[in-house]
């Protein structure tokens, strides 16, 4: 704020952007929410700077009509306006026309101002900081229309905002790009498993050659370690890897880790390419419970071990590989066969029977199977190495972000 780049503008967000609360509950028809009408984003929706695609709370196309000034257009900026206060999203084309519930805050920037530039303005950390800073509410952080109006803001010309909003949009657009191409090999190998392995139920007839096989048969299982608060700490070069690890849509998440100092076993230790189940959900709706994932990055840790609350996976049949257990692990059958398995009131957790009692059905001489493990781990290589090319490019905007905002890297024109 105090080291304006010559030639920049400093003003307030006020000056320059529309800011405004969404529509409460009782300005609703039927004060409240509907399925299969406008969607409504919210706090939970917003994920990475991003609007997820998520199952959206909808209004009907009455109030849609009658509450249009709250409305998004694309270009757009929501803010979450309670809790985590210092995430924000950029609308996009298809989130043009759906609504903001009441506990977001929408921006909508003048002609002066380039809608990308604002939204990457808003994804410094030292802008997140100072939003969190000036908060409001001593257990739940909360913002309202005057703060954000009230929030400093410093901005070059159009033209110098469309050049760093496109610099730093080449990197989002490679990095949505890999991330897009991750999830087809996914769902291609995943139909391929299917059609090859998972035609088959439990009273039907099966070909000649095939049986019935149960995980335990295939695999061994590693419970995690049941470590203790004390063990957990500020900094060290080891970490546990939790059930935060587990996206709720799938995959893995290294800011699940915690850096620990304990005694954990030897088998307990997860490297890079291992694969992993969640035993334990702390929802009633089993949306994490029998997920796998693989450890595809260790945050810059030298070792890395799992909690109780997950499983270590291991086959030890030599035709078949973990990739080959991740797609038999995502097909459906299994997750039902695991919630099966579930008990707990308020946390659901796995029984212990539940992964070695699974049962698949296979050939006999495992030629298929092979064959599918040979593309399975092809697959795989080239989702982690995507993944590693994702981490890199993201440091490396991540790096150029208050650089170009700050005016320490300036766009030639």
């Amino acid at each position: 704020v105090n080291n304006i780049p010559e030639g920049w503008i400093e003003t307030t967000l006020g000056e320059i952007a529309k800011v405004q609360t969404g529509p409460f509950g009782s300005q609703l028809k039927n004060e409240q929410y509907i399925t299969g009408g406008t969607p409504v984003v919210t706090v939970e929706h917003i994920v990475d700077f991003k609007i997820k695609d998520f199952n959206y709370p909808s209004v009907t196309e009455e109030d849609a009509k009658r509450l249009s000034k709250y409305l998004l257009k694309e270009g757009d900026i929501v803010f979450t306006r309670v809790g985590s206060v210092d995430l924000s999203a950029y609308v996009n084309r298809n989130q043009d026309g759906w609504m903001f519930s009441s506990r977001m805050l929408s921006v909508r920037p003048s002609k002066e101002i380039n809608s990308k530039f604002l939204s990457y303005f808003f994804q410094q950390s030292t802008f997140r900081n100072y939003l969190l800073k000036i908060a409001v509410g001593a257990t739940m952080p909360s913002i309202n229309t005057s703060i954000l109006k009230e929030i400093p803001v410093s901005y070059p010309s159009l033209s110098v905002q469309k050049s760093i909003a496109a610099i730093l949009t080449s990197f989002d657009d490679k990095i949505e790009l890999l991330q897009a191409q991750n999830k087809t090999l996914e769902e291609l190998a995943q139909t391929i498993f299917k059609e090859w392995f998972g035609k088959y139920k439990v009273g039907d007839k099966l070909p000649d050659g095939w049986r019935i096989y149960q995980l335990k048969e295939l695999i061994d299982t590693i419970n995690g370690y049941s470590y203790k608060g004390v063990e957990l700490v500020e900094e060290s070069d080891e970490a546990l890897v939790t059930l935060k690890s587990f996206d709720r849509n799938g995959g893995f998440q290294t800011r699940g880790f915690k850096p620990f100092k304990g005694n954990p076993k030897n088998i307990q230790e997860v490297k890079i390419g291992d694969l992993v189940v969640a035993h334990t959900d702390l929802t009633q709706d089993a949306e994490v419970l029998g997920n796998p994932a693989f450890i595809f990055d260790d945050g810059g840790y030298r070792k890395m071990f799992v909690t109780m609350d997950l499983v270590k996976v291991i086959p030890t049949h030599k035709d078949i590989s973990s990739s080959f257990l991740y797609y038999l692990m995502k097909d459906k059958s299994f997750k039902g066969h695991c919630v099966g398995y579930a008990n707990g009131t308020t946390v659901l957790h796995l029984s212990k029977k539940a992964i070695p009692e699974y049962q698949i059905f296979l050939p006999e001489d495992f030629k298929l199977v092979k064959r599918f493990t040979e593309m399975a781990e092809n697959t795989t290589n080239k989702i982690s190495l995507n993944k590693l090319t994702i981490k890199s490019l993201t440091k490396t905007r991540d790096e150029l972000l208050p650089k170009l905002m700050s005016g320490d890297i300036r766009v030639k024109m």
